[in-house]
C-alpha cells in the first residue's frame, strides 16, 4: 500500500477547495497540502463571476490571479425597462484557476485523476490504494444531497464563442429577460471577454431540473443569429443544475452529507440560497479558515460546522424569498418579480448579491405594490398557501 502525509488534505479541487489552498498557502505557509482532485484538471470547466462589492480587499486580493476579465459596469434588459449600473464585475475562468494554483502550491500538492474511496477526519483512502494520513482533511466536492430541501432549480448551458467579427458588446448583459420566457424565468447571460470572443449562458428559474443540453445549445445558438453573429469556432461550453434553496432541514442535511470530515463549498451549503451565487462565501470561508487557530481534524470539522449552520440562519431573509418565487408565484410570475427587482438602487441590488442586505433593504424589496397577490405570498410566508416542492434531483 502507498503512503503519504500532509497537514491538510483538500478533497476536491474545484472553486472552494482551490481557494480554500490559496488561502493556507498565502497565510499559512508552514502547512503542507494535498489536493485530491477526480478530474484533469483544477477548476473543471467552469466560468465564475463576482461583483466588486462583493468581496473585500483581502479576498480581492486573492481572488486577483483567477480573474480573466472585468468590466467597469454592466446591462440588464426585460421587456419593459433595461438598466445600465455602475458596478464592476469580473470573471474568472477554470483555466485561469488552475494556473494560479499550480503556481501557488509545491508540484506534490496536487493530485489530480484521483478519487476517493473513503474519508474520516484524519485519513483519505484513495481509489488507487494510497492512503493519505493528514493533520486534517476538508471535503469541498460539491453537493451531495439535496433531500433534506425545497425550493426550485437554476439550470444553465453556456457556451464560449470565437466570431467572425466584432460583436459590438462593451460591457456585460447580466440578465436579457427579453427573450422568449419558457420553463419558469429565462434570461440570456453574455460576457464579452475581447471583441471577437464572448460567452452566453442560457439561463433558467426553473421547477424541475430536468436540462435538455441539445435544446439549450439550440436556443443559444438562436440569439447569436438573431443578432447577425457569426461563428467562427466554439471555444468550450458548460452547464449546470443548481439548487434555490427555500427551506428545509439543515441539522438532516448536514448529518446526511457525512459528518466524518469538515466541510466547505456546496457540500456544506455555502451558497446563496436564491442567486445559488457562491464566489462570495467560498472566499470569506477559505480567508476565515486560513486566519483560524485549530487546523486538526477535529478543529477542522467544529470550524466548518459552526460557519455552515451560521450561513444557513443568515440566509433566512432569501429563503423566503425563494419561497415566494417557486411558492408564492407561478412560473409565468418570475419575470415581473425580477423585472421590479431590478428598478430598485444600485447599492440595495449590490448588498442583494453579496449576501448583506440591510433591514431596510429587506423590507424595501417586499414593500410596494407586489408582483403577486398578497394574500397567496401570505400564505406562502406563513406556511399556509402554496408551498415550494421538495427537491429532488432528476439528472442532466
Amino acid at each position: 500500500m502507498n503512503a503519504r502525509r500532509c497537514d491538510i488534505a483538500i478533497l476536491g479541487g474545484g472553486l472552494a477547495g482551490g481557494l480554500i489552498a490559496l488561502a493556507l498557502a498565502r497565510y499559512r505557509p508552514e502547512l503542507s497540502l494535498l489536493i485530491v482532485e477526480q478530474g484533469d484538471c483544477l477548476g473543471g470547466n467552469h466560468v465564475w463571476s463576482f461583483f466588486a462589492t462583493d468581496t473585500d480587499h483581502e479576498a480581492t486580493e486573492l481572488l486577483a490571479p483567477m480573474i480573466e476579465a472585468t468590466w467597469p459596469d454592466y446591462n440588464v434588459h426585460f421587456p419593459r425597462h433595461s438598466r445600465h449600473l455602475a458596478t464592476r464585475y469580473s470573471a474568472m475562468t477554470s483555466e485561469k484557476f488552475d494556473t494560479a494554483l499550480r503556481a501557488a502550491l509545491p508540484e506534490d500538492a496536487i493530485l489530480t485523476r484521483q478519487a476517493v474511496k473513503h474519508a474520516n477526519e484524519t485519513e483519505v483512502m484513495l481509489a488507487d490504494g494510497t492512503l493519505v494520513s493528514a493533520g486534517g482533511v476538508i471535503d469541498t466536492r460539491g453537493l451531495r444531497d439535496v433531500s433534506h430541501f425545497t425550493g426550485g432549480w437554476q439550470k444553465f448551458v453556456g457556451r464560449k464563442f470565437k466570431l467572425k467579427a466584432p460583436h459590438g458588446l462593451e460591457r456585460p448583459i447580466v440578465m436579457d429577460a427579453t427573450v422568449e420566457q419558457i420553463d419558469g424565468y429565462r434570461f440570456m447571460y453574455a460576457l464579452p471577454f475581447a471583441s471577437d470572443v464572448i460567452f452566453l449562458e442560457d439561463t433558467y428559474y426553473s421547477d424541475s431540473s430536468v436540462l435538455d443540453r441539445p435544446l439549450l445549445e439550440a436556443r443559444i445558438d438562436a440569439y447569436l443569429a438573431e443578432r447577425g453573429w457569426e461563428v467562427e469556432a466554439l471555444i468550450n461550453e458548460e452547464h449546470g443544475v443548481l439548487p434555490v434553496v427555500a427551506g428545509g432541514d439543515f441539522a438532516g442535511f448536514w448529518r446526511n452529507g457525512g459528518e466524518d470530515t469538515a466541510r466547505a463549498g456546496s457540500r456544506a451549503g455555502l451558497f446563496h440560497s436564491l442567486t445559488s451565487y457562491s464566489v462570495p462565501d467560498a472566499v470569506r470561508f477559505a480567508l476565515a479558515l486560513a486566519h483560524h487557530g485549530a487546523l486538526d481534524g477535529a478543529g477542522l470539522k467544529a470550524f466548518s460546522a459552526k460557519w455552515a449552520k451560521g450561513h444557513w440562519e443568515n440566509q433566512s431573509y432569501y429563503r423566503m424569498l425563494s419561497a415566494l418565487l417557486f411558492g408564492g408565484a407561478y412560473p409565468e410570475e418570475r419575470l415581473r418579480i425580477l423585472e421590479r427587482f431590478y428598478t430598485m438602487k444600485p447599492q440595495l441590488i449590490e448588498r442583494f448579491y453579496s449576501g448583506r442586505s440591510t433591514s431596510y433593504d429587506k423590507f424595501r424589496i417586499l414593500a410596494g405594490i407586489p408582483p403577486i397577490p398578497i394574500p397567496r405570498a401570505l400564505g406562502t410566508i406563513t406556511g399556509f398557501g402554496r408551498q415550494p416542492a421538495p427537491l429532488k434531483f432528476s439528472g442532466v
